[in-house]
């Protein structure tokens, strides 16, 4: 089967599709599909975003998402597994890891478009496989919209602005959103990592290459490992000549010893405060410059906003058809300033590089 290119021009299909909105009235319903620590907010942000009718929330969980629900009060309900229909204007996936792809796909065959969260890197080349069929149906398929990637996808976008010709991106983060995301940082340990270097992919151990990164305050200094981290599968893509892409996480030296093994502590409800880093490299004219920016935010919090915010851009028509991260979103700093808006302030570093 042979399926139609993805649109160039993404201000002409913003126009297009923001005029075919306003045309179908202002009844804007989303499903979130996931009550956990990232679905929640996600729930809480759409539910309080201007234009959105309903929130409908769905878990297999049934007594978790009542609970939730009954937290957030109107405006969102209990949503039902066999409830992506053809009125939904998007439908956001915040279930762990290994099920996303499949919520996806069902809700492209729907006609409906759809914002993921998935940190697993497996997972995230499972979601950008759909890129065909997403296109063939005419609907945007957004991968990786949480803290790393998500927000790190965007920040880089928005630095490459700065430069002719950028050729390498860094990123890392600390932190864990809730339970799930804190079992995949373990599993991402113990797993080779995928680098991005002079064109090719170069498998890397999981807990190799330590690198002491510096967050914001009051993060500041960690210890930043290689990992089974999906965000060179979304960045590559994004940026056609970039030579080198690398991307790690915060561990101590017993996450690295242990990662193998299942956890032997029960992972907090949320994690605490945690942050995310960029680094961009380039020339600007002849002149080879270093660009960092970054955030410090909980990240489930951090990573609801964004979703939240990615759900919006989706409605108001500013992704055209296909499977993508955030770095390939049409005019992001439209998303960065309702980011903003929303509590997450990126911020510039001013400084020496620190990776070599």
């Amino acid at each position: 089967m042979e399926y139609p290119p993805r649109p160039v021009d993404g201000a002409s299909y913003a126009a297009t599709t923001s005029a075919e909105i306003r045309e179908n009235g202002p009844d804007v319903r989303v499903m979130v599909i996931g009550a956990g620590a990232t679905g929640a907010r996600i729930a809480r942000q759409l539910r309080s975003s201007a234009g959105i009718s309903s929130v409908a929330l769905h878990d297999s969980d049934f007594e978790r998402m009542g609970r939730v629900v009954r937290s957030l009060g109107s405006g969102v309900e209990p949503g039902d597994s066999s409830g992506i229909t053809p009125e939904l204007s998007v439908v956001v996936v915040a279930t762990p890891s290994g099920s996303q792809a499949a919520w996806a796909r069902t809700a492209i065959n729907t006609g409906v478009p759809v914002v993921t969260t998935s940190d697993d890197l497996s997972e995230v080349r499972r979601l950008l496989a759909i890129d065909q069929e997403a296109r063939y149906r005419g609907v945007p398929l957004i991968v990786g919209a949480g803290f790393m990637p998500g927000l790190t996808c965007l920040l880089a976008r928005h630095a490459a602005t700065e430069f002719d010709e950028i050729d390498e991106i860094h990123v890392a983060k600390v932190g864990a959103g809730g339970p799930s995301c804190a079992r995949q940082h373990h599993r991402a340990l113990s797993s080779s990592g995928l680098d991005w270097r002079d064109g090719r992919w170069t498998r890397r151990a999981g807990g190799s290459g330590r690198e002491l990164v510096w967050f914001p305050d009051p993060v500041a200094g960690r210890d930043c490992y290689r990992g089974a981290l999906p965000d060179s599968l979304l960045l590559v893509p994004a940026f056609t000549h970039v030579a080198r892409v690398t991307a790690r996480v915060a561990a101590t030296r017993r996450d690295r010893l242990t990662s193998p093994l299942p956890m032997l502590w029960k992972p907090h409800l949320e994690g605490g405060t945690g942050a995310v880093r960029v680094e961009v490299r380039g020339l600007v004219g002849e002149e080879r410059r270093v660009s960092v920016l970054g955030a410090v935010d909980r990240p489930a919090v951090a990573a609801g906003a964004v979703a939240a915010a990615a759900a919006m851009h989706v409605i108001g028509g500013y992704c055209p058809p296909g499977a993508y991260g955030l770095a390939e979103v049409v005019e992001p700093l439209r998303m960065l300033r309702d980011l903003r808006s929303r509590g997450v302030k990126p911020m510039r570093f001013e400084g020496l590089s620190i990776f070599t």
